[in-house]
């Protein structure tokens, strides 16, 4: 799988594991950073990261910084991306398997490598679910990223 990893510097370390992890696993990896543990903003790698998904370079985004939540918040706003936030395996499988998220972010702070690594492949291996009912909602959230508020 085409997949690409980003972070912050609170998630740098744990980028650069999950990164060489996800090599070793046989996966195409595209780091977009960051490079080193000197601060910066996560809205910026949020965004590099997105834009590998949306240009077609990768099919799922994995983003890492302290607790995952800013990642997640800055992911949201890029039309196109359905980022999720999981610090467990059932929620980054349920998250593709309902939500059809293609971004998984997660806390570098929160969680250790070793859980992260069954989260990470938790997500991977998820598959979309052919139900119309997923379907539907993917829908009214494509709806939502274009300004269409439900009445």
């Amino acid at each position: 799988m085409k997949i690409v990893v980003g972070a912050d510097h609170a998630g740098f370390a744990a980028k650069e594991t999950v990164r060489s992890s996800l090599a070793a696993a046989g996966h195409d990896v595209t780091d977009v950073g960051t490079k080193s543990e000197a601060p910066v903003d996560f809205p910026d790698i949020a965004v590099a990261l997105c834009r590998e998904i949306l240009d077609g370079n990768a099919q799922r985004g994995i983003m890492v910084c302290g607790t995952g939540i800013g990642a997640c918040m800055a992911a949201n706003k890029v039309r196109g991306i359905r980022a999720a936030l999981a610090h467990d395996r059932y929620s980054a499988h349920q998250c593709v398997e309902h939500d059809d998220a293609n971004v998984l972010c997660v806390g570098a702070q929160i969680i250790g490598p070793a859980v992260m690594r069954e989260i990470i492949d938790s997500f991977l291996m998820a598959e979309w679910s052919p139900a119309e009912e997923f379907h539907r909602r993917v829908a009214k959230l494509a709806d939502l990223e274009k300004g269409r508020l439900p009445a």
